[in-house]
Parts: C-alpha cells; structure tokens; sequence
C-alpha cells in the first residue's frame, strides 16, 4: 500500500515538473524551444508586456536572425518587435507585427512615421524569412533583418494589441508596461538597458506639454476674465490691469518655451510632422507676440482710436484662448499620457467656465443697476431737470 502511495507521488510530482520546464509554461527565455528546431546564441526576458527575445547577431555582414515571443492582448490581437534607429518611442520605428489573417498567422512590415493608424509599409531595413507562429494563445515571430552601419547595440521597441480590423492592427492600450516597452538591445553582449523610467524625448515631450497648458490653457483664459469682469468693479482700477499684464505676460514667456520645446522636437522627429498642431502652435506664437506690442500701443481713454484698439486687442484675445485650448487637446491625443491628466485639464476649463458666468450674472447687475441709477439721478441740483430754465 505505501509503494503504491509512493508511486503515486512520484508521478505527480513528475507531471509537476514536466508543467514547469514545459516551453508554454517557461518563465524565462532560456527553456524555450520552437517547433521549426531554430536555434538563437542568445535570448533575453524581456522587462514588460511577458515578453521574450531570441536571436544571432553576425557581426561579419550585420545580419540579425529573431524570435520574439509575445501573449496578445486580446484573442484577435497582434504582437510587434520593432527597431527604432533615430530614436527610443514607436514613433519613428521600423516594425514587425505578427497577427492572424484569413485564419492563417502573417508577418507585415510598417514604417511608423506617426502615432495613430497604420498603414502596411517597406522599412529602412532589408527582412527575409518572415514567419510566425500561434500556441496556446501565445505568438512567436520570427525574422532576418540586413542591419545598417556597425553599431553592436539598436533601440528596440515591442508592443501588443488587442485586436485587428480589416487586416490592420488596431490601437494597444495605454498601460504602464505598454509605455515602458522599450530599451537599447546590446546584439553582441546579450544585455538590455532601459533608461530607467523616461527618455529625454519623452520628458521633452512631457515638460512641453506642461508648459502650453499653463500658458495658453490656464494663464491667458484666467488673464482674460480678470480683463473683463474685475474692471467693472472701480474699487479694482487699477489693480485688474496689472494682474491682467502680468497674467498675459508671463503666459507668454512660459508659451514661446512651450514653442521652442515643439520646435526641437520637430527637429529630434526628422519624418514625423503633426501639421496641425505644429500650424496653430506656429499662429499662436505669432498672435501672442503681436498681442504683446498691443502693451506699448494702447492710447488713452479719450483717444479717438481707443474704440479701433480694443476691436484689436479682444479679438486677437479671444482668438489665441480658443485656438490655444484647441491645440491642446491635438496635443493630448499625440502625446496620450494617462487619463486622468485629460480629464483634470477638462476640469479646470468647466470651473473656469462657471466662473466666468458667475461673474457674467454680476457685472450684468452692476452694470444695470449704475445705468439705473444715473438714470434717475437729478441734474445740477434740480429734479431731473424739471426746474431748470
């Protein structure tokens, strides 16, 4: 009875262990093995997304031989391995992405030029022996690639996606893992290095956006209603114009260096060109520079041109907060951090707007109520005029 036990516990034990080194099951890169019997000197786990490399580097005609090894992020999904030979992002990358077509997996090439759609393209590099392969919902590309130059170590980017219509892969989602999915590969020593958090692309990327929705999203609305609504008050002349300046001012010092920040990294991004947002970016500048002189050209009260002047100065006003606001939310849907950052400026604009028709209903009484008064205010000591000869 005891031997029979024993051997039953052999048994599942065996069975246990077979599961564990099992290559559907492996955690690590170096007990995986392939049905077409390739073999790669080197292999990497990769540090997001569950993901695996394997290659061979020939160093003579700089040749890479890869299997990268991924789990889609839906059933219909797709997997991609890229290279990026400008930079460290998908934008720019030349990638490789398997999926399933027509019921039978499939390898298409894409030069990402843009985040957004994709359209199926021919990359920088030569690729021969595309192929991939699906078990147990797992995907596992293969490739040869002509590499250019001498270089031991490219930028490679990986991604998965949760599905594919028409034969083009669909947008992945916008997690932690997916935006970290990315390090300098050494081809010749079998290492990865990540930046460790951002690149100074992306935190370019990050510090300009920053700066335009404090300047043209924040400051110049705020500098706005303090125009409009606080010089109604006589208690607040002229304490509103001097907040006024100063708010649009400062808006501007902080939105040219949001602009010069676009600037170099539309240099950084040879072939990746985001036309409108760099057009209203570029119509903004030059609006909010000639609002600016508007400070050095505003006549007096009583100037006969001060009526001319003020048709100027609001309607460039109002012109630059509503392309500004609109040429920040192109920039959220390029730059696509998380949620919540969208959803918090969408905040700040409602409370504004309140604001601002709180004050809209105040000034209108004011208003109404100093007409009024004058309205039935005696002239010159006599009852409305009624005495007077």
């Amino acid at each position: 009875m005891e031997s029979h036990q024993s051997s039953v516990i052999l048994l599942l034990l065996s069975l246990c262990s077979l599961l564990l080194i099992s290559p559907s099951h492996s955690q690590t890169c170096t007990s995986q093995t392939f049905t077409n019997n390739a073999l790669y000197s080197k292999c990497l786990d990769l540090p997001h997304l569950s993901s695996y490399l394997h290659w061979t580097y020939n160093t003579t005609n700089t040749s890479l031989s890869i299997a990268f090894i991924a789990q889609p992020a839906g059933t219909n999904g797709w997997v991609c391995w890229a290279i990026n030979p400008n930079g460290t992002g998908m934008a720019g990358s030349q990638a490789l992405i398997a999926f399933k077509s027509s019921g039978a997996m499939t390898v298409k090439t894409y030069d990402i030029t843009a985040i957004g759609p994709i359209t199926e393209s021919k990359i920088s590099f030569e690729v021969w022996d595309l192929s991939a392969e699906e078990s147990g919902g797992t995907i596992t590309l293969f490739a040869k690639l002509k590499l250019s130059g001498k270089s031991d170590s490219v930028n490679q980017v990986w991604q998965v996606g949760p599905s594919v219509t028409g034969g083009v892969p669909d947008a992945h989602a916008m997690g932690t893992d997916n935006k970290a999915s990315f390090s300098t590969l050494n081809l010749t020593a079998g290492q990865t290095s990540s930046t460790g958090g951002l690149d100074s692309r992306t935190k370019n990327r990050n510090i300009h956006g920053v700066l335009n929705v404090v300047s043209w999203g924040i400051l110049f609305p705020v500098g706005a209603i303090i125009a409009r609504y606080l010089r109604t008050f006589e208690s607040a002349d002229p304490a509103w114009f001097y907040l006024h300046a100063f708010c649009q001012v400062s808006a501007y010092a902080i939105g040219v260096a949001g602009w010069a920040t676009g600037l170099k990294l539309g240099g950084q991004s040879q072939g990746i060109i985001y036309t409108h947002h760099r057009n209203i970016g570029i119509a903004l500048f030059c609006l909010a520079t000639v609002q600016i002189f508007a400070l050095f050209l505003r006549p007096k009260k009583d100037h006969k041109y001060r009526f001319y002047w003020n048709i100027y100065h609001h309607g460039i006003g109002y012109t630059i907060i509503i392309l500004g606001i609109v040429n920040l939310f192109k920039g959220y849907d390029i730059l696509q951090p998380e949620k919540k950052w969208k959803s918090a400026y969408i905040i700040v604009l409602i409370v504004l707007g309140a604001i601002s028709l709180l004050l809209e209903a105040i000034t209108w009484v004011v208003v109404l109520r100093r007409k009024s008064s004058k309205s039935t205010k005696p002239h010159d000591g006599y009852n409305n005029g009624e005495d007077r000869q």
